[in-house]
């Protein structure tokens, strides 16, 4: 059985789709910065259009990532993972956005809860784990709802925790603040584990570690990873 084009419906072409989904989700521009960056090139579409975009494709295709990715990654034991939660305020009252980092600075998984409590770190650890597997070693920061949620899993034996240990989760939340800036917060709780988890994905994608080999190669893998956008949920 044939499976059918999300596109189908849509008379604008999947390539002008796809590219103002990266573009929103991929850097830190509101919706009006896209719709002038689209009208520069030639594409009149309205910034709720933009919108509207994000919100239908934009779970598609970081779920497509997402299924590759978290394939090839368990053909391979999980080394390393680092956990970290970042405060967040969605109309003035603080949430708790946790995120799980592979020893690569990919982020596994995003998770938003109103509490930081034993309950929400359990949940969110076997979130993660039902995804990507278990690991070999688990560093935290000395949050005490950590240690018990694992003690409950029964891997209390692998939490690390130490003083700089951790400075890759701390890293990862970076990204997602440059695009919490751009737009001006969040209003729901739901609109926003909508969001991180989108965001991770396409970050994961694009993201090459540009300092880590040569000039040469860094083009190959950016061209690679554009060629794969480009073929996501296609017919």
């Amino acid at each position: 059985m044939t499976k059918r084009s999300p596109f189908r419906y849509f008379k604008t072409s999947p390539e002008i789709i796809r590219l103002a989904v990266m573009i929103y989700v991929r850097f830190p521009l509101s919706l009006r910065n896209v719709e002038d960056l689209l009208h520069e090139r030639g594409i009149d579409v309205s910034h709720e259009t933009v919108r509207f975009w994000w919100n239908r494709f934009g779970p598609l295709f970081a779920a497509a990532i997402r299924k590759k990715r978290v394939s090839q990654m368990r053909a391979h034991s999980n080394w390393r993972w680092h956990l970290d939660e970042v405060f967040v305020k969605i109309n003035g009252k603080t949430h708790y956005l946790w995120q799980a980092v592979d020893h690569e600075g990919e982020v596994l998984e995003s998770y938003v809860t109103k509490r930081r409590d034993r309950k929400a770190a359990l949940k969110f650890l076997r979130k993660s784990m039902k995804r990507h597997g278990n690991s070999e070693i688990i560093v935290t920061d000395k949050l005490r709802s950590y240690g018990a949620a694992m003690k409950v899993i029964g891997n209390a034996s692998r939490q690390e925790t130490g003083r700089w240990l951790n400075n890759r989760a701390e890293n990862s939340h970076l990204p997602f603040r440059r695009r919490e800036r751009a737009m001006l917060r969040f209003r729901q709780m739901r609109s926003l584990q909508k969001f991180v988890a989108v965001h991770s994905s396409i970050h994961n994608h694009f993201n090459q570690e540009r300092h880590l080999y040569s000039r040469a190669n860094f083009k190959l893998n950016r061209t690679a990873a554009l060629a794969e956008w480009r073929g996501l949920c296609g017919a």
